[in-house]
């Protein structure tokens, strides 16, 4: 896997180098394990993935989705426990369900709510970490830059 930028056409309608930044959002246990995991594995992901710890993809807010795309994240994706096994009963249901409302409200505001997705893995899972990684760089450089970075020159500032 090269850390070098790929140069990209077609799809977007842009021919230049392109290299995603996204925002990941992990529960506290089986995402952040699953990431954990992975680097134990030696597994390589895009570098663009940016982690961001939470105690349950439960406390995964509407606003903080939001406002990751307005601090330049090109795509966020949120990670948590398998269905029917959050270690806080059904936090990840009530993540999921959030995420599902922000994807709507992106794509209201033309921002795309393909941008936005939610994976569920066990802690275990360091190579279903990595694909997702890989999965979601590869669909956000489809789309290109978050028109949002490029119209405001937004840089990405550390979401706290």
């Amino acid at each position: 896997m090269s850390d070098k930028p790929t140069k990209r056409s077609g799809g977007n309608g842009h021919d230049e180098a392109f290299e995603p930044e996204i925002t990941v959002f992990t529960c506290n246990y089986c995402g952040y394990m699953s990431a954990d995991t992975a680097g134990a594995q030696r597994l390589q992901y895009p570098p663009g993935i940016k982690l961001v710890r939470l105690p349950c993809t439960g406390k995964t807010d509407v606003a903080h989705l939001l406002k990751a795309f307005e601090d330049g994240a090109d795509g966020v994706y949120v990670v948590g426990c398998s269905l029917g096994n959050c270690h806080h009963v059904r936090g990840n249901e009530r993540g999921l369900a959030r995420v599902q409302r922000t994807k709507q409200l992106l794509d209201e505001i033309g921002l795309g709510g393909e941008r936005l997705e939610m994976f569920v893995v066990s802690g275990g899972m360091g190579a279903t970490f990595a694909r997702h990684a890989e999965e979601m760089t590869e669909r956000i450089r489809e789309l290109g830059p978050n028109p949002l970075r490029l119209r405001k020159g937004a840089k990405r500032a550390y979401l706290g």
